[in-house]
């Protein structure tokens, strides 16, 4: 199949998951993109017939959109044609979805329009490539439900205006999000968020935003992004990032465990995180296999004997490519 990853010996269809590996049979899913979770009836109408067609099952998935799984690797392309929609995600370290609430639009209890705000972040950031993943949230109220705190980017609705937050995450570390700024308009949000975007795109390795604020540190990086964005010169230059600054491994949102030293053979039991961190030359031989989201919770603890399971791929051969490129 065209402008697929190679999976062990295989091609992986594109713009899609490997979901399951039974029996020595694989299945995958594909993700439609709905943007802030709104469907019309003709396009539900769609999932069920593409779903009924290829014996495929229908799942609500966190991020208000619809998978369609448990799909055989020669019809993937046959239902995306199909359904006649565009995917979810473009690159596997991308913006993944933009999570809207109801707002002004729908709710009683909301204090700002989301789904207005939201749709605009979808339109500007959806799918766009990043160091690693990136989700966003917009709610209209307090009660937060597309759970803006545990997002890398959380935009609160309030009587005041917005607020918007940094740093959320709810994987392998859970991390509550930290506030940037109160009290703004939705201009004033939408610059704002363009300033974090651009900073991480800048300063991040392959960590999320959470990540990056534990390495540079909560002071240094909201004294930062509020400097762009109110156009205030840089207070102290001397904390100037280094994209090369190595990760603290005793912090808990740290990409790296330590356990790999420079000059280590990779071996089966060596840690995802480890080989990226200590070995980033590594990089596009995992992806050319198949191996795409490096930032990912897992990857943090996973070992590269597990991973390779989990993607059916060949380990021996994926720890042949990785030694003969350090």
């Amino acid at each position: 199949m065209k402008n697929g990853l190679w999976e062990g010996n295989r091609m992986l269809p594109k713009n899609a998951n490997l979901q399951k590996i039974r029996d020595n049979k694989r299945t995958y899913g594909i993700t439609p993109h709905l943007p802030g979770g709104f469907i019309k009836p003709e396009t539900l109408r769609r999932y069920a017939e593409v779903a009924e067609k290829y014996g495929a099952v229908l799942k609500v998935t966190s991020a208000q959109r619809i998978l369609i799984t448990n799909l055989q690797a020669d019809d993937v392309e046959k239902a995306w044609q199909d359904l006649g929609m565009q995917p979810a995600m473009g690159a596997a370290n991308c913006v993944r979805s933009i999570k809207v609430c109801p707002g002004t639009a729908f709710c009683k209890r909301a204090k700002q329009d989301s789904v207005k705000l939201g749709l605009e972040l979808d339109r500007l950031y959806h799918a766009q490539e990043m160091p690693s993943r990136m989700k966003i949230g917009v709610a209209g109220c307090p009660n937060s439900c597309s759970e803006i705190y545990v997002k890398d980017i959380g935009v609160l609705g309030t009587d005041k205006g917005w607020t918007v937050y940094a740093g959320g995450t709810a994987g392998a570390h859970p991390r509550l999000a930290d506030e940037i700024a109160a009290d703004l308009s939705y201009e004033e949000v939408l610059r704002l968020v363009a300033v974090i975007v651009q900073y991480y795109r800048k300063y991040a390795e392959i960590e999320r935003v959470g990540q990056l604020i534990e390495r540079v540190g909560l002071e240094k990086f909201r004294a930062d992004i509020l400097a762009e964005f109110t156009g205030a010169p840089q207070t102290d230059p001397s904390l100037d990032i280094q994209r090369a600054e190595v990760v603290n491994p005793a912090e808990p949102a740290a990409l790296a465990t330590g356990r790999l030293i420079a000059g280590d053979p990779i071996t089966a039991q060596s840690i995802i995180s480890d080989i990226i961190q200590v070995y980033p030359q590594t990089i596009p031989v995992l992806r050319s296999f198949g191996m795409g989201c490096l930032g990912c919770p897992s990857s943090t603890g996973e070992e590269l004997e597990k991973a390779a399971g989990i993607h059916g791929l060949n380990l021996d051969g994926l720890l042949l490519a990785l030694n003969q490129v350090i």
